[in-house]
């Protein structure tokens, strides 16, 4: 079983964005006997009335409905001011500097795993529970069986939490939470980990729940166009410079109009050419983008910065892992190489597509999610 769903009565502070799969994770929870706490957060467009949003009002609405339904206390936190300054502040220092983020690592990194387990932690709460299509082993409950974590394990003799992914690979949401640590761990609950996306519509219609059709919240919550570049330049409508379009040879041959509105494998806003282009490249400090064939977007091996092992112990030794360069890209055997506590090197075993700097390279062993970092760059 991916949690310890034994421990009657305990208090979870459980987090409700008003959407179908949280939901479900507070009904099922609720029946298994736990003391629950509905937490929805405000982060940063709730002040637009929209469903599309995971921290709308809708959302939020939607979310006391639920709580009233199955009898539970339900809050709005305020966490406006850290998500602007960890997550939505990042996402554009990224954008200006060439790279691509992904902004819900850092939400589940920064907001939800830490200043809302804090938040639980002050109201007396054992556990924070979420939505999540993920699964947590307790080291209470098996015996250590990756290569990654007897190796762990004969470096401290203890046994660690186990992150999986969830069961079902179309939902599976490990990926975004490589950055969970060994005491974050001892404290989540993902009562959907075991469960298809269908089961939970299933069921949210069986608690009679106001959200069983409700559809999916769109991916970055705080972009409700789902363009970036434009977010950006209202931001700051300064680093929306024009500049040269480059060859691979350096050779001008076109002009963009900033580099916050491209990203690796991006074919669109790039001009007419005789033969299919793609970017390939930003430099940011010549505010260059650089373009090139499809098969120059394909890379033999990355650096990572950031790295984060689940474990908690340093990787010393090579290790051959499954590696995904992008949340929605399939796992390729590679060979994952330390260079130190929190960078390293991973060799795929065949060349990888649109490597791109600044999304997360996450790192398997089987249906163990053994960690991840920051990419800074393919070759």
């Amino acid at each position: 079983m991916s949690n310890n769903f034994n421990k009657d009565k305990q208090k979870v502070l459980v987090a409700m964005s008003g959407g179908v799969d949280s939901s479900v994770a507070a009904a099922l929870l609720k029946q298994r006997g736990y003391d629950l706490i509905g937490i929805t957060m405000t982060l940063s467009c709730s002040s637009k009335s929209s469903d599309k949003g995971c921290c709308s009002m809708d959302a939020a609405s939607d979310a006391k409905k639920v709580a009233d339904i199955l009898g539970i206390p339900h809050y709005t936190l305020n966490f406006k001011d850290e998500f602007q300054k960890l997550v939505i502040d990042n996402f554009i220092e990224e954008y200006k500097n060439g790279r691509t983020p992904n902004p819900c690592v850092r939400c589940n990194q920064f907001i939800k795993f830490d200043h809302l387990l804090r938040k639980a932690k002050e109201l007396g709460a054992e556990y924070i529970a979420t939505g999540h299509y993920a699964r947590i082993v307790s080291p209470l409950t098996r015996e250590p069986v990756s290569p990654f974590e007897k190796l762990a394990n004969r470096q401290t003799g203890i046994p660690a939490y186990k992150l999986l992914k969830g069961l079902d690979p179309k939902k599976d949401q490990a990926y975004v939470l490589y950055t969970l640590t060994q005491e974050q761990l001892a404290h989540i609950l993902f009562p959907l980990g075991e469960l298809k996306k269908e089961e939970v519509r299933k069921l949210a219609k069986e608690f009679k729940l106001p959200v069983a059709e409700k559809a999916e919240s769109q991916e970055i919550c705080f972009v409700e166009d789902d363009d970036y570049g434009r977010f950006i330049k209202e931001k700051l409508p300064e680093d929306a410079k024009p500049g040269a379009i480059v060859d691979k040879n350096g050779k001008v041959v076109g002009k963009h109009d900033g580099i916050i509105f491209y990203t690796i494998g991006q074919r669109s806003g790039i001009g007419a050419h005789t033969k299919r282009k793609y970017v390939i490249g930003i430099n940011a400090r010549k505010n260059e983008i650089i373009i090139g064939d499809d098969s120059d977007l394909f890379k033999n091996e990355l650096t990572a910065f950031n790295i984060n092992y689940i474990s908690g112990n340093i990787l010393e030794n090579n290790l051959e892992v499954a590696a995904k360069v992008r949340y929605n890209s399939p796992e390729a055997p590679a060979r994952l190489i330390p260079l130190g506590e929190s960078k390293a090197k991973v060799e795929f075993l065949k060349p990888q597509r649109a490597v791109t700097p600044g999304q997360s390279v996450v790192f398997y062993a089987e249906e163990e999610v053994i960690g991840g970092g920051i990419i800074q760059g393919g070759i």
